[in-house]
């Protein structure tokens, strides 16, 4: 298989792993809390704790490279990264962690719906710290999408008293919001920083490393997650939580397998996405994926849809468009210039030898 054809194959991959985790994570964390469920530490540790997985293509790699190096007669690594890379990947395992306890405060308060509309405003922070971080230039479909998706943020933050769950106060419903927009702000940081990391690692980057570093990353936030939950008495609470989970004591386990598997996905997409393309690619699949999110919310939870998440939808698929056309757009003209610099090189060769 040729190189293009073994990168396209990496980007069709993580864009699959990536839509079962961006669609699937959201809807099995709210069934968690729908039904009884209230420790959000655990919730935040489901969204890592399935790192143990990565430990089987890392395997496979490991066999394959040790093959290949036996023929040579040299010795084989398990592990490639190096210690540049590996105190990156501690960093942002550790802002990893908080940051996925906000989100899981933000899906615990708000329906599924609402918080994906709200996360799909993070496209816009990643697009400005793209900028700043690894020189990601603005274009005018570019600077369009961040216009609209976060008009379309702030539509949805008018007259969501309607929105709220029963159960809830509006204190919790806005705090559960401001908590959701503060997670998309700092996720949109995250992934820029891992494009840097990449960038700045002094050692070629391979799809086994990107797996190593995601190891890292997950292991790192779950152990924040871990100190939050002895901190918040989870591992007290959770026995008498799964004996009076609604669907039961065996499915809560259940419910919680699935759940670290599922998110699992979600975080190998993204980061694998950002070594095959960019961060910013990574956070237009992720947007992109959004909206899917919200139609199975509701569908499956009958979570109400006003005009308000109507507009802010529009808005966002909106902005999606514009940044999409900008990119191929971009991409055409860059093609144009090449294949025009590439004609004019005969000419001038002919230029010269006369």
């Amino acid at each position: 298989m040729s190189e293009t054809r073994m990168a396209r194959a990496l980007v069709i991959i993580n864009c699959i792993i990536l839509a079962i985790g961006n669609c699937g994570g959201p809807l099995i964390m709210r069934l968690y809390f729908n039904n009884g469920g209230h420790r959000i530490w655990f919730s935040t540790f489901l969204e890592t704790a399935g790192f143990p997985i990565i430990f089987i293509p890392l395997f496979f790699s490991y066999l394959n490279r040790r093959r290949s190096n036996n023929n040579e007669g040299e010795n084989t690594r398990f592990f490639l990264i190096k210690p540049r890379l590996l105190m990156a990947a501690i960093l942002i395992g550790i802002l990893s962690g908080f940051d996925n306890y906000l989100y899981a405060y933000g899906i615990a308060y708000l329906p599924v719906s609402t918080a994906t509309l709200i996360i799909a405003s993070q496209l816009a922070f990643i697009a400005i710290f793209s900028y700043f971080m690894v020189s990601h230039k603005f274009t005018p479909f570019t600077i369009n999408a961040v216009v609209l998706l976060t008009v379309g943020a702030a539509v949805l933050g008018m007259h969501t008293e309607t929105d709220k769950p029963v159960h809830e106060t509006h204190k919790q419903y806005m705090v559960g919001f401001l908590v959701t927009v503060a997670a998309a702000v700092m996720y949109a940081f995250l992934l820029p920083l891992v494009e840097l990391a990449y960038q700045k690692a002094k050692q070629p980057m391979s799809y086994t490393l990107v797996l190593e570093v995601q190891m890292i990353l997950c292991f790192l936030a779950s152990l924040v997650s871990l100190v939050g939950m002895l901190i918040a008495g989870d591992f007290k609470a959770l026995p008498n939580e799964a004996r009076e989970f609604k669907l039961g004591e065996a499915m809560f386990y259940v419910v919680a397998v699935l759940s670290a598997i599922i998110w699992q996905g979600f975080f190998l997409g993204a980061i694998g996405l950002i070594f095959c393309a960019s961060s910013l690619v990574s956070g237009i699949m992720i947007s992109v994926l959004l909206p899917i999110t919200e139609v199975l919310a509701v569908i499956f939870y009958h979570e109400k849809f006003q005009k308000e998440k109507g507009l802010s939808l529009a808005l966002s698929l909106w902005g999606f468009v514009s940044y999409f056309y900008g990119e191929i757009k971009a991409d055409k003209d860059k093609r144009i210039q090449e294949e025009a610099q590439l004609n004019s090189l005969p000419r001038r060769t002919r230029i010269t030898e006369c």
